[in-house]
């Protein structure tokens, strides 16, 4: 996952009217099984981004991507909240079947694209929920809306782009160092992960311990006539952009209710390592819990109240492999907000 920032054209093209339902795949080929209509929203000129929507009762819930995803990655995620809320998720500019303009993906106008989806969808009051880089998308309207939301949700998407670990010399020699002394894993190929989404899968698990749904891994990537894997559709200059536009985090106008998660190491495993392991292994998780204490303090120190979580051992993306955790502690969090 990149970040600062990590990181099929669209199959509908629509009017010049704000809003327009579209499917995002050709009814001939694949298609996506999860229940969500999909419309696509102006937000600018030229700029359209595309919103799903899963229906739901209740109070309306906004699901934000991290960099390099799409609103595809909710697809298994999203239902399962929508016996709470109404849920929606945003594919930000730049990514998937969303526009990719040349500019506007700072902070401030990446906030201002959701401002507009709000307005125009009608969504009123809703719980914002967001993963990694989205944190900054949720700060900015939370310190600038708080009058149109209800609470924000922060799923691993607590971290500072102005206070970033790889910026610390130490924790750079660190991982340089556990590298240098990791045993050697021969690599996949970056063609043979790519054969098909089934490659892909198999790659993720391998790597990584969980996998994007496939609905998610055709968005973020053409695909090719044989069913192989083609180009990555967000140009590097976006994670550029985003990389550029980040902002510290100031959380000093929020007046909402705030429930953020933070995937923390567990210590780490040295028995029976050697001495410049050891030396290197401890350094790296010192200094990551360092981190995430200041972003923890910088958080309550402006909303108190905010209800601030460490899972040590979880994954950063631990909506996919503590879906049963994070759904718990969302639903809780839903249930404890004030009546609309």
């Amino acid at each position: 996952m990149r970040h600062k920032s990590i990181g099929f054209a669209a199959a509908a093209l629509l009017s010049a009217l704000a809003i327009g339902p579209a499917r995002a795949q050709d009814p001939a080929q694949w298609q996506d099984p999860s229940k969500h209509t999909v419309h696509f929203v102006r937000v600018g000129d030229g700029v359209q981004l595309e919103v799903l929507d899963w229906g739901g009762p209740g109070r309306p819930m906004v699901l934000l991507t991290g960099s390099g995803n799409t609103a595809h990655v909710y697809d298994d995620f999203a239902p399962k909240l929508s016996d709470c809320c109404h849920v929606y998720a945003i594919t930000r500019r730049g990514f998937g079947h969303s526009s990719h303009p040349e500019s506007g993906y700072d902070d401030q106008r990446l906030a201002d694209d959701v401002l507009q989806v709000l307005d125009s969808l009608k969504i009123e009051a809703p719980v914002l929920v967001g993963h990694s880089m989205a944190g900054g998308e949720l700060t900015t309207l939370g310190a600038q809306h708080s009058d149109r939301l209800s609470g924000l949700v922060y799923l691993e998407a607590g971290a500072d782009p102005a206070d970033f670990p790889w910026s610390d010399p130490a924790y750079r020699a660190a991982v340089e160092k556990l590298s240098s002394l990791a045993p050697a894993r021969p690599p996949v190929a970056a063609a043979d992960r790519k054969k098909s989404y089934q490659a892909y899968r198999a790659w993720q698990m391998e790597a990584a311990g969980f996998a994007f749904c496939e609905a998610e891994v055709r968005n973020m990537y053409d695909f090719n006539p044989d069913g192989s894997i083609g180009p990555f559709r967000t140009p590097e200059r976006v994670h550029q952009a985003i990389d550029a536009g980040g902002k510290k985090r100031d959380y000093s106008n929020i007046r909402v209710p705030v429930l953020s998660i933070f995937a923390t190491p567990s210590p780490p495993e040295l028995k029976d390592k050697d001495p410049e392991y050891r030396a290197a292994a401890e350094a790296e998780h010192t200094i990551l819990m360092s981190f995430t204490g200041r972003y923890k303090k910088n958080l309550l120190t402006a909303v108190p109240h905010a209800r601030v979580l460490e899972w040590p051992g979880a994954t950063h993306y631990l909506f996919l492999t503590q879906e049963a955790e994070v759904l718990r502690e969302v639903h809780a969090f839903v249930r404890g907000l004030p009546q609309m």
